[in-house]
């Protein structure tokens, strides 16, 4: 069963780019989730308020909406090597993609823009490759 729809996806649109402008003009700093992530580990406290909020917002939508039926049906392996993949992406390019594709492309940053480019192509190819000649 989805629980998608058009006004949850706008709804979650905007809060997503209220609260990257908001942090821009209460913090100066762009709201890369990846970057908050690693100062929050370093307990800053602005990092890590912003972080508990997220965890906050998935709280609300799921005391909101329900519980979301999911499930995990990839290798856990595989899942462990893509968030390291991630990770090191994140820092390979200098922000993740909360920070360029969200605020970065929010500013017309070229280097967001070339950035978006590279993790979105990568991402195709990942998942051409996985879907073609991974699968069991």
């Amino acid at each position: 069963m989805s629980h998608f729809s058009v006004l949850s996806a706008v709804g979650g649109g905007l809060l997503i780019g209220f609260s990257a402008a908001l942090f821009l003009l209460l913090h100066g700093r762009i709201a890369g989730v990846s970057g908050l992530a690693d100062q929050a580990l370093n307990l800053s406290p602005r990092a890590s308020l912003f972080v508990i909020g997220i965890f906050a917002g998935a709280w609300f939508f799921q005391q909101v909406n329900g519980l979301v039926d999911w499930e995990i049906t990839g290798s856990i392996p595989m899942l462990i090597a893509g968030g390291l993949l991630v990770g090191f992406g994140t820092r390979l390019g200098s922000g993740c993609t909360s920070g360029h594709g969200v605020c970065g492309l929010g500013r017309f940053s070229r280097r967001s823009f070339a950035a978006v480019i590279c993790f979105m192509a990568v991402a195709f190819a990942t998942v051409f490759v996985v879907h073609t000649f991974l699968r069991a």
